[in-house]
């Protein structure tokens, strides 16, 4: 679920930070500025150092690997809250998918993801699965929106083009967060989840449909919706047993 429309990028912009919200158009994007730092963050004196052009607050992308080092992104608390900044942005965008149905006050990406993460903690043990990689897996797997926004089948961006975004999106973050351990990890765990590769990316991905299809009910009966277009498209494409039992238990609370 998700809006191309939501993305974000960093401008150079004097000494602060202009967020910038992309809109899709002929799979090329096209920037509208939006809001400027109040603060002249570290941040934007070190793009300003890179080797990438830009006067008068022209776009710049996140720098790529070769213009990054260790000085510029530092295993700091300073890199830490500059991480932490830059998923704010999960809080405050909403999911697009409930935004077009003109949803009331919709969830955000943060909203979706801490439900996924509680999922994790309160699912039964399995043999053979990590639950705590399972609940970091959940933490983890829509982070990349923080930049590129949450994309919607609707927005006409093919499945490939939307994986690298994220995929250079997740590289850019780890690098801001100093590319240690926990910024490896991370790597690891967004990459496990996009290849649908294990046991716990399963599941994962089964929490991230049935979470949605609870939120599907919620409006449903707060707000007198009919979302009915969730549940079949999420129909059938349970994974996993638990993920089949609680998308069972949720479609039958839905009001007849």
């Amino acid at each position: 679920m998700g809006s191309g429309s939501r993305g974000l990028l960093l401008c150079k912009s004097s000494s602060s930070l202009v967020f910038l919200i992309p809109s899709f158009t002929c799979n090329n994007l096209r920037f509208n500025k939006t809001i400027a730092s109040s603060r002249a963050h570290r941040m934007a004196t070190e793009a300003s150092s890179s080797s990438s052009s830009v006067t008068g607050g022209d776009c710049i992308n996140p720098p790529p690997s070769s213009s990054v080092n260790g000085a510029a992104f530092s295993s700091s608390s300073s890199s830490a809250i500059d991480f932490l900044s830059l998923c704010h942005r999960l809080k405050t965008t909403k999911r697009a998918g409930w935004v077009k149905r003109n949803v009331n006050n919709p969830e955000s990406i943060a909203d979706h993801m801490y439900r996924m993460g509680l999922m994790g903690l309160i699912m039964a043990d399995i043999p053979g699965i990590d639950r705590d990689k399972c609940i970091k897996m959940a933490i983890v797997h829509d982070i990349a929106e923080a930049i590129v926004g949450d994309i919607t089948p609707s927005d006409g961006i093919p499945k490939e083009e939307k994986s690298q975004r994220e995929r250079e999106a997740i590289t850019y973050m780890c690098k801001l967060l100093g590319e240690g351990a926990r910024a490896k990890e991370i790597d690891e765990l967004w990459m496990e989840y996009e290849e649908n590769s294990t046991a716990e990316a399963k599941i994962v991905k089964d929490f991230d449909k049935a979470e949605m299809i609870l939120q599907a009910v919620e409006y449903e009966n707060e707000q007198g919706k009919d979302l009915e277009e969730f549940f079949q498209s999420t129909a059938g494409k349970f994974q996993t047993e638990l993920g089949k039992d609680w998308a069972a238990e949720i479609v039958s609370r839905r009001k007849k």
